[in-house]
């Protein structure tokens, strides 16, 4: 009996031991099994992929834009991509490969020097640079400022496509460089505003569709209209008469790089600005593909960016039109007046290539030759006396001479 009662002691033992066992075993993997799946979600958050912007457009879109053209390394023209893709998208946050935000701000300007179709962002901007503990790629979310809703955005633009249908209506693409340039410069100062309190100034729906703008409206305009007549365009930012913030163009004419300022070649904004403008000329065209010598008088680029030489005057209106003198010649000059008085024409422009020309001509002009002009049309149209008006802008080494007929 006790050899009986002994023996299953022992298998009791044994069992409540090898239970033991199994339970330390079951409860092993159990935290074993929770402490990896702990780990594993830590590493899936660690190494969470980015949603990057996609790059889908190719090289050889932008190419041919100016800005693009100055990024320095492969790296930058992506972030350029990324956020051009962005924009377009009206994405709210834009992901890209570049681990300095102040970079992602820089070229986002760019783009938009580059492609004033975003008129729904004026260039504000907030960007956050990530950098990862993994080892996992630094990252920046771009997240631009919109002037307008997804609908109003879509709204507008139907606008302005309008308005682009209407304007290219009435030039050829086969037209000339010179004459398609023309014909947007004279387009966008007869139909704009100058307004400084213009609603969406910075972009193109100001001045194409609201038709009230200021110089960075008019700038793009031009930028848009031109690019879409095959005219390559550079939107510049600077100053004019030494302090006030400005924006104008500069467009390939003949092969050769030209200033264009259709905001200065509107007479409203001289009045703006507080100067007097003349109630004869409807346009100036002093800043209708001018050089660097005739810009550099009263604008200056900001040094940010280089920008392409412009050193020719052949496709200059005034010099097109006869009207642009090297040196001063006084039967050149009175030919010009007494030929004006013959066809009934307003005005006579005079404008010199230096300083000293510009004095001569303004002394003898003024001082005897429209004289002897006034005394041609009174004999021609039968005239007791004659007045006649002159605008004097030395700054532009520029004499204007208007009859009263």
């Amino acid at each position: 009996m006790k050899k009986r009662k002994g023996g299953c002691l022992r298998f009791l033992l044994r069992f409540l031991l090898i239970w033991l066992f199994v339970l330390l075993l079951l409860i092993g993997f159990r935290l074993f099994k929770e402490h990896k799946f702990a780990q594993g979600e830590k590493d899936v958050e660690a190494y969470q992929e980015i949603p990057y912007q996609e790059d889908s457009e190719g090289e050889e879109k932008f190419a041919l834009h100016y800005y693009y053209s100055l990024l320095s390394n492969k790296e930058e023209k992506r972030i350029y991509r990324e956020i051009y893709q962005g924009l377009k998208n009206r994405e709210d946050e834009i992901y890209i490969h570049c681990k300095d935000a102040n970079q992602a701000n820089r070229i986002l300007g760019e783009v938009l020097r580059d492609y004033p179709d975003f008129f729904w962002c004026d260039g504000g901007v907030s960007s956050t640079s990530y950098e990862m503990d993994s080892g996992q790629e630094p990252y920046t979310i771009v997240s631009p400022e919109y002037n307008c809703s997804l609908e109003e955005k879509q709204a507008r633009q139907e606008q302005i496509d309008s308005a682009v249908r209407e304007v290219l209506q009435g030039i050829s693409m086969d037209a000339s460089d010179y004459d398609k340039i023309l014909y947007v410069y004279e387009y966008i100062v007869n139909s704009v505003e100058y307004d400084l309190e213009a609603p969406d100034n910075q972009n193109i729906y100001s001045s194409l569709a609201g038709k009230r703008s200021v110089c960075a409206g008019y700038s793009k305009a031009a930028q848009y209209l031109l690019e879409r007549l095959g005219i390559t365009t550079i939107y510049v930012t600077g100053t004019a008469n030494e302090t006030n913030s400005h924006a104008w163009n500069m467009v390939q004419c003949g092969g050769e790089y030209y200033h264009l300022d259709t905001t200065w070649g509107d007479p409203v904004y001289q009045l703006a600005e507080g100067e007097e403008a003349s109630q004869w000329e409807n346009i100036t065209y002093d800043y209708m593909c001018c050089n660097d010598v005739e810009i550099n008088r009263t604008h200056k680029a900001d040094v940010e960016y280089p920008l392409p030489e412009c050193t020719g005057m052949s496709w200059n209106y005034y010099v097109v039109n006869g009207m642009y003198y090297d040196s001063y010649d006084s039967d050149t000059a009175l030919n010009a007046l007494n030929g004006a008085i013959n066809e009934r024409r307003n005005p006579t422009v005079f404008k010199y290539f230096d300083e000293a020309s510009y004095q001569q001509a303004k002394e003898e002009i003024l001082g005897s030759l429209v004289h002897i002009a006034a005394q041609n049309l009174c004999s021609i149209y039968g005239l007791g006396e004659v007045q006649y008006y002159y605008e004097d802008r030395p700054e532009l080494c520029k004499l204007t001479i208007y009859w009263q007929y």
